[in-house]
Parts: structure tokens; sequence; C-alpha cells
């Protein structure tokens, strides 16, 4: 008897210990190295042949993700469909009915440049025109849009095309280029020289900032209404790069082989929509076609480059009697793409949370898979983490939160682009957490903690959160936190953020597997991967639960 009141006792004991645990903790333990290890070893495997868009790997890995999801008991998020019934329930009088699916699926164009493409300089100095024309790759290159073209346009000299708002820096500021071409130097205001101030105030860091500030420089043209821009770099000769005899061979770390390895079956992709955003092309010179285009106009390159970089002035103008006759084709198709979307609804219908990162990444070609176990199957498997843990506690949180895989990343965030301007909750979204390479060290971090944080600076709750959560839990990430009003970047948090809704984006650095086919799952620091899924998880936890609303603080406030 007296045996059987202690047991009895104990698992009295033992009950209301388990009644007492906090259902955020029992959610907590549903993020172990054993879950995401499990999925990311699948999702970067050879069978998933590196995840393309529009390609049967990648709808491999949607099938995949959809189904975990459902294992989690996350509803789906996606498309609503009509389903028609069976033969013997239509004739008992039963009407279709609709179904919600895990997917949302949205067409893209797939386009390369076709057999024509035409550059003149039109010189109307004088009681005559002349016309030059160019031949493509011996003279000029360029990038198409998503249609072909023709255009014929006067030219505007921008200078080095840039903007810079915090240092008071604008090449476009008095001259008007709507509707017109623009004639741009490579580079920045002093970029010659490392020493010069203007290089000191101008120059950004990182691997990817030459790429981030020509990307700027075109969105900057396109917002001003250019239709062209013609860049020319007078340091290197571009020419080199579509010499048909070099290299004779390619032969690097991870491959050796006459063409040059590139992964993917499709070229460029661009969301099919039901307007053209834009038609702007974009093509590079050589020194000859530019320096037709500024002949006889007043125009000196090397002596503009010395002024911007003492003055730190821009002097661009508009060059009379000069023009460009461009014309542009186009081969393209159509293809269907898919994000996948699950849903946990929550008590309130005016706030949503959407956790987010892209699955897709660079396919196979010749023999080659580009696995893409970090970029961005790791930051997959952390969103597929958050899903499995919030699902696990087993409490419906007061906001929904919508987990979110997108494809379409790699060619220009074009799945999370789609979602924002098509999804029925994305104005009730208030907040978006972007998971993107969160599994490597690059080569500056030896203790194999590091990490960045884009925050939107106007809400800084998200940061005080991160930090006092990564403190809390003894994460011991070191975290470098970069706060602006809307924050940009090649990912797609940059498209929540264009919406102004606010963003955290974790990303832990660039590696010498970026964008390799040696990118995979072995080489995952599942510790560093492990604690950023946790600290993602107590945030949303936090940020979906809370009474209070997630609101701006500005410096008014």
């Amino acid at each position: 008897m007296k045996q059987m009141l202690i047991l009895l006792m104990i698992l009295v004991s033992l009950s209301t210990v388990q009644a007492q645990t906090e259902p955020v903790e029992v959610g907590m333990r549903a993020i172990n190295k054993t879950t995401i290890q499990a999925q990311l070893e699948f999702l970067a495997s050879d069978w998933m042949e590196g995840r393309e868009t529009g390609t049967k790997g990648i709808y491999l890995a949607g099938d995949y993700i959809a189904s975990m999801f459902k294992v989690y008991g996350v509803k789906p998020g996606g498309d609503i469909i009509q389903k028609n019934n069976s033969w013997s329930d239509r004739r008992a009088g039963k009407t279709p009915y609709t179904e919600a699916t895990y997917f949302q699926k949205f067409g893209l164009v797939n386009y390369s440049a076709g057999e024509e493409q035409v550059l003149k300089v039109i010189d109307e100095s004088g009681a005559s025109q002349t016309s030059f024309s160019f031949d493509y790759e011996t003279d000029f290159s360029l990038r198409t849009g998503s249609v072909g073209v023709e255009i014929d346009a006067p030219v505007v000299f921008v200078g080095y095309g840039y903007k810079n708002e915090e240092h008071g820096y604008d090449d476009f500021e008095d001259v008007d280029v709507k509707g017109k071409g623009l004639l741009r130097l490579a580079g920045f205001p002093g970029h010659k020289d490392t020493s010069s101030s203007a290089y000191k105030k101008f120059a950004q860091t990182g691997r990817w900032s030459s790429w981030y500030m020509r990307r700027d420089k075109n969105a900057e043209a396109e917002k001003q209404g250019a239709i062209a821009v013609i860049e020319v770099d007078p340091a290197n000769d571009a020419s080199i790069e579509w010499a048909t005899n070099y290299p004779f061979r390619y032969n690097t770390k991870y491959y050796e082989g006459s063409k040059r390895l590139r992964g993917g079956q499709y070229n460029r992709l661009a969301l099919a929509g039901d307007t053209l955003k834009s038609s702007m092309v974009t093509l590079q010179v050589t020194m000859r076609v530019a320096n037709k285009i500024i002949e006889g106009t007043g125009v000196s390159f090397s002596e503009f480059e010395r002024e911007t970089q003492e003055n730190m002035e821009s002097i661009s103008v508009e060059l009379r009697d000069k023009s460009v006759q461009i014309k542009t084709t186009v081969d393209s198709e159509i293809i269907c793409a898919r994000n996948v979307l699950g849903i946990i609804e929550g008590e309130m219908t005016d706030e949503v949370i959407v956790i987010g990162a892209h699955y897709d990444h660079e396919g196979e070609k010749n023999g080659y898979i580009w696995n893409g176990s970090d970029d961005n199957a790791s930051g997959t498997v952390g969103m597929m983490t958050l899903a499995k843990a919030i699902s696990e506690t087993g409490v419906k949180p007061k906001r929904s939160i919508v987990f979110a895989a997108w494809s379409g990343e790699e060619s220009g965030l074009l799945g999370s682009k789609y979602f924002a301007d098509n999804y029925a909750l994305i104005g009730k979204t208030i907040f978006y957490l972007n998971y993107d390479m969160i599994s490597r060290d690059d080569d500056k971090d030896t203790l194999g903690n590091k990490f960045s944080a884009s925050f939107s600076s106007e809400y800084p709750l998200l940061k005080e959160l991160s930090e006092k959560y990564n403190d809390e839990m003894n994460l011991s990430l070191d975290i470098k936190y970069r706060g602006s009003l809307r924050p940009r970047g090649g990912s797609d948090h940059a498209s929540f953020s264009a919406k102004d809704i606010p963003v955290l984006y974790y990303f832990a650095g660039f590696h010498e597997d970026y964008h390799r086919v040696s990118d995979h799952a072995d080489k995952a620091n599942y510790k560093k991967m492990l604690n950023v899924t946790k600290l993602g998880y107590r945030i949303v936890w936090e940020l979906s639960n809370m009474d209070r609303k997630l609101e701006s603080q500005t410096e008014e406030n």
C-alpha cells in the first residue's frame, strides 16, 4: 500500500511538472541537430538536382517541403483550387468544391538575347547626319529586357550615374534623363585613388560591393526614367570578355574544361505579370564607341574623373546632336514556378507574420550539380524547423504565421516579389523574418559564430529581441547589426521592405563554396545553424504573442 502511495505521488509530481512546462519550451525541444541535419541532407542531395526554378528538381523539393508542413500540422497557405466530384457524386447532385493547397503558382518568362542586336551612334552636328553601326560582342554587349525593343533616343552623359543622398552626391541632379539613353562611367567618385577623400567617403566594402553598386545604379537610372544605359570602363578593355579564342581552357579548383562551367537549364527569368514593368536596356561598350559618342561635345572622361575626385560634385550634361539607335530581339517561353506556403492560424485576423527562405538554387548542367546546401537549403530548413517548433507548442498564437519557401530568388527575388504583390494577407503582414545562408563560416569567422542581421531601423525592438534572446539562451552568436529604413540587398527581405513591412534578415557570410558545385551538406556548421534557428524561434514567438503591436519608433517619437 505504501509503495502504491509513493508511486501515485511520483506520477502526480511528474504531471505537475509537465503542466508547468511553458509551451515555448515545448517548441524549443523540436529544434535539434538531428532535425535540421536530416532535412538539410535531403534538400541538398543530388536527388534535388540543384533545385533550379521551374525544373523537376525544385518541384520534388517543393513537394517534400509541403509534405513536411503536413506532417508538422501546418495548414495549406497557398492557392485555392476548384475540385470536381467523382462521377457518382455528380449524379447525386453534388457540386464542385474548393480546396486549399500548399502551392502558390506563378508564371515566369524564360528569355535570352535573340539573333539581332543593333547599336548605332548618330551624329547630327553640322548640316549632315552620320550613323555609325557597331557589331554585337565586338564593340558592345547588352542585357535585354524580357521583350525586344527598338530605341531612338538622345544621349545624356551622367558621369558615374551615381547617387548618394547621405553624402550629397547626385549625378542626376541637373539633368533630365526621362526617355533618354545614359552614357555612364564604371565606378564612383575617387574609385581610382584609395587614398582620396572621395574614395574614403563613397567606397563600399564587401565581396559583392561592386555588383551591388552597379545594381543600385541601374535601379536609379530606371527610377529616373532612362530607357537605356551605356556603360564604359576606361580602365578595362571590355572586349576581352567577348574574345572567341580565349581562354582555351578553364582550370579551377573544382573544374577543368574547354567551356565555362555554368549551372542551369534556363537563361534569364522574369515575372510574366499583366504589365511590362521595365524595358530599360543596359549595354557595355568599348572605348571607341564611348569616344565616338562624346566626340565634339567637350566631355572628357579623364577630366571628369579628376574633378569629381577633387570636388565631389557632379558634372552631368546632355550631349547635343548625339543620339543612339538600339534594337534588341528576344527569344522567350513561359515556365511555371511555385512558392510553398503553410500557415498556422492565430486568434487575431488583422495581423500576420511571415517567415521565409528561398529554396531554389542553380540546378545542374554537364554532369555537375549545384547542390546549394548553404544557399539556401540551410535557410529553408531553418524556416521549416520553426514551423515544426511553433506547431508543437500546441498553442494557437495570437497572430497568424505564414511559412514560405520562395522560388526564383536566384533570378531576381521573383517568388517573394510575386507573393508581396499578390498574396491576400500581405496587407496584414506586420513582420518578415528571412533566413538565407545560415550554415557556413566565412574566412574571418575562426570561432564559427558570426552572423549579420539586417533590420528595419524604425523598429528597434527587432534588434533588442535578437540581443536579448542571444544572451538569455547563451547562444554566443557574434552578430553584426545593420539597420536601415528600408533594408535592401540580394535576398527576399527586400521584397517586403519595399512594401514598408519591417524585416529581420539573418545571414552567416560568404565562403569559398558560394555558388559552386562544392556547396555540400557535410560542410555545414550545425551548431551555428541550430543557434540562429533557436534565436529566430524565440523572436517569432514573442512577436506573434505579445499584447502590444509592433510599432515604429521614428526620431520624432
